[in-house]
Formats: structure tokens, sequence, C-alpha cells
């Protein structure tokens, strides 16, 4: 079977939209009679679909045990893109009677909290000006939370970073990563020391990580990318970390403590600088000589952008270049 037709086999079936949304009820329910209930069909309308389905692809989708029906590893792969065609579906009528609505569409971007509080802030407020229609939803979690998102097609757009184990390979400017999605470099993320406005430490001129091992610090979760940076920062310079610490990634709590005490914490400069505008916090004089690996876009290769996600990725595109110092040369080589 040459690769077109491999590729279309769906057509030649007739697949059935209703045979994916069984597909992913019953993965929810784990029952043949409870999924049909749901999507509104008799128990064997479903059981039929779903035989036709197996035979379609010459495998068994779900095993019956005394639990319920559990999905094969072959069942395992038609759920995950049932879902991401029931999504793309979905999204397509939403932006369908958004248009007509006489509204622009709608973007969903997931990010990490460095990038959402300054790329992508940046990027909405200027889209916003300009397409006051738009409508625009942002998730902030860490990459690792996105990721799954993103490939199941909950979001159009995402800004995080690669994961260890999801290595990119390099397709011209853009980066394939694993589970069919793209990668493009955005920002570099230095990490700074900080603390309240008015903390001792800022009057002093003899500042190292040695002579402050001893403080208070409040630091990201062990596990975290960051925590680990910082742990590994310590190790390189034959110091033990600190032991009086208080653990949360929190950006809140993390700026309550701080103006509650003489605590010291780690951040990514671009918020911490943010920060130190609104008069919270203040960056210590000290070079911290480590970073978070960089940060990108991150796109599904399966789903051709709508217009207004297109235009929210070519503003990301510039703003992310202007405030990291990347540019196109950097792009390609980098």
């Amino acid at each position: 079977m040459n690769r077109d037709a491999q590729s279309n086999w769906f057509i030649r079936a007739r697949l059935k939209t209703r045979q994916l949304l069984l597909l992913a009820t019953m993965d929810e329910e784990g029952n043949v009679r409870r999924a049909a209930e749901v999507i509104g069909m008799a128990q064997p309308a479903a059981s039929k679909l779903l035989k036709d389905l197996e035979d379609m692809l010459g495998v068994s989708l779900f095993d019956r045990t005394p639990q319920g029906m559990r999905p094969t590893v072959y069942g395992e792969v038609m759920i995950r893109h049932a879902r991401m065609v029931l999504s793309d579906l979905s999204h397509a009528y939403d932006e369908i009677s958004s248009l007509r609505a006489g509204l622009a569409g709608e973007v969903r971007i997931g990010t990490i909290a460095v990038a959402g509080a300054s790329i992508v802030a940046r990027a909405v407020a200027r889209i916003k000006r300009d397409y006051p229609r738009l409508r625009v939803s942002i998730q902030v979690e860490t990459s690792n939370l996105l990721l799954p998102l993103l490939a199941q097609g909950e979001l159009d757009i995402m800004i995080g970073r690669v994961l260890e184990g999801q290595a990119p390979v390099r397709h011209g400017r853009n980066y394939g990563l694993n589970h069919g999605l793209k990668y493009e470099p955005l920002g570099r993320e230095p990490l700074c020391l900080v603390v309240r406005p008015g903390h001792p430490l800022l009057a002093r001129d003899d500042l190292s990580l040695a002579a402050l091992c001893g403080e208070p610090w409040i630091l990201h979760p062990s596990g975290s990318v960051l925590r680990h940076r910082i742990d590994m920062l310590f190790a390189s310079l034959g110091l033990a970390p600190p032991l009086n610490v208080v653990n949360t990634g929190s950006l809140p709590v993390i700026a309550s403590l701080l103006e509650q005490s003489d605590m010291l914490a780690v951040l990514p400069t671009e918020i911490a600088r943010q920060y130190e505008g609104y008069g919270v916090m203040q960056i210590l004089p000290l070079v911290l000589c480590c970073e978070l690996d960089n940060f990108g876009i991150i796109t599904r290769f399966s789903q051709l952008p709508s217009p207004a996600a297109t235009l929210v990725l070519d503003v990301l595109r510039e703003i992310g270049l202007d405030a990291s110092g990347l540019d196109a040369q950097g792009l390609a080589s980098g």
C-alpha cells in the first residue's frame, strides 16, 4: 500500500465522527452502555460502531475486563488522536461562530511564567489594541503540564521550553519535537537574586554566594528546573546549598515573603525587573553565572494556524526576538 493510500484509509473506511466521540467517551466511562448513554445512542449501535472500527483497523481497541473495558495500546493511540480531531472540530465551530458574530476568532495560549509576564503580555496587549474583538485566553503552567494540552489540541500556541528527553530535531528554522510538535527558540532566561527594598544586603559591597549560604532563602521546589540550576551553581563553587529554605514557585507568595522578612529569592531576571519596577523587590548586585534553558514557541505540525493564531505568532516572534537579542542569524545557527 502506497503512502497516499495509507494516509487516506479513513476516507475509504468512511470513519464517522460518532466513532471518535465513542472512543473518547468510552475511555472516560470504561463501559459501552454508559458511553452510549452519554452520547445519546443505543448500546447495540455503539457496539456496532466500535466493532466496525476494530474491523477496519484489524486490531482490538479495548480489552474486556471485570472492571470494565480498558484501551489496548492500539486503543490508546486511537483515543489520543480522536481527542485531537474532536478538539479541532470544536475549535473550528467556535472560530466560524466568532466570525459570523463579527469577531476575529479565539487563540488559546499556554505559557511558562517568565514568558507570560513579559513577551506574552506585551504581545497580547499590542494585539488587543489593534484587534479588540479577538478573544485570547492565557494559561500559565510549567512546560511539562502545557505540552500534553498542546498535543491534545487544548492549546493553539505554547510558550515554554524543551524538556529532557524531547531534544529538538532541526528542520530549517523550526525544530521538530516528539508527538508532532515543532519548536522555535524565542528567549533566554538569566537568573538573579532579589530581596525586599531596604534589605541590609543592599548596602554591602562584598556580596558572594559563599557569604549568603547562611541567609534564609526562598527557592523553587526540588525537582524543578530552576532549583536544579541553583543547586548545580552551588556545587560548581564547592558550596553546600542553603539549609534555611522555603520551597515555593508561587510569585505572589515569594513577593509576600520578601516583603515580610529578610529572605532572599532566585527569580528569572525579566520577572524580577518587573516586580522591582512595582517597588515590591530589588535585585542584588551579584551576578549569578547560570540561566535557564531557552524557551520558545511550540506548536503542532498537524494544525494549520487560524488567521488569528497566525497574527499572534507573528507578534510573539517580533517581540520575543527584540527582547532576547536573538536574530534571524541566531535562529538559523541556534
